[in-house]
């Protein structure tokens, strides 16, 4: 499994997105719809295989039968580091070997683009959603090798949690960008930027 994109939440996506631009100093892309979970999202290239999105609830879309992915659903405040997601050659196997609640596959697709991605029953990772969503591409070209440079390079995601060796043992990801460090739940990420490293929280 590898590290494939990052993601940060907002009450809205125009404020998702104003979070990244101000914290990276570049412009988000386009983005679209997600039809399945209701909602959207913007995106940058980050070069090594990786991209950043911005996401939200899309307001066009009303209540689900089921809860949303991103733990959205709860989400409220100002804007944040809320995920990280790695991908899988074998979304089922990895699944199926951690012994945790990390859902089950869900098929997904947003224009030309399909995979999978595991997605609790309540919406809400392991470890107060520090564990990575896990998925599996469908398709090829990913988002990853589409999406033009922005100029961003991650650096070091740093993964915060009262009890961090255990969540580090339970991910099953060795990516030396990624660090872990115990205290309150949360993401921070260090990138290289056209303006000088920055960080995004």
């Amino acid at each position: 499994m590898e590290l494939d994109h990052l993601a940060v939440a907002g009450e809205s996506l125009e404020e998702a997105v104003a979070h990244v631009e101000e914290a990276l100093g570049v412009a988000m892309g386009p983005g679209g719809q997600h039809a399945h979970f209701g909602t959207h999202n913007q995106l940058i290239g980050l070069g090594d295989g990786l991209y950043l999105e911005a996401i939200a609830v899309d307001p066009a879309v009303g209540e689900l039968p089921y809860a949303r992915w991103f733990d959205l659903d709860r989400f409220e405040g100002v804007p944040k580091l809320g995920n990280w997601i790695c991908r899988s050659d074998d979304l089922v196997a990895d699944v199926a070997a951690i012994e945790l609640d990390v859902g089950q596959p869900v098929k997904l697709t947003r224009g030309g683009l399909r995979w999978r991605m595991a997605v609790p029953k309540s919406g809400v990772l392991p470890f107060e959603d520090c564990f990575p969503a896990l998925m599996q591409w469908d398709v090829s070209p990913t988002p990853a090798t589409l999406l033009a440079p922005s100029g961003c390079t991650l650096v070091r995601l740093e993964v915060a949690h009262p009890d961090a060796a255990r969540l580090h043992d339970a991910v099953p990801v060795r990516d030396a960008r990624v660090v872990y460090v115990e205290g309150a739940a949360g993401l921070r990420a260090t990138f290289d930027t056209p303006h000088g490293q920055r960080v995004l929280q």
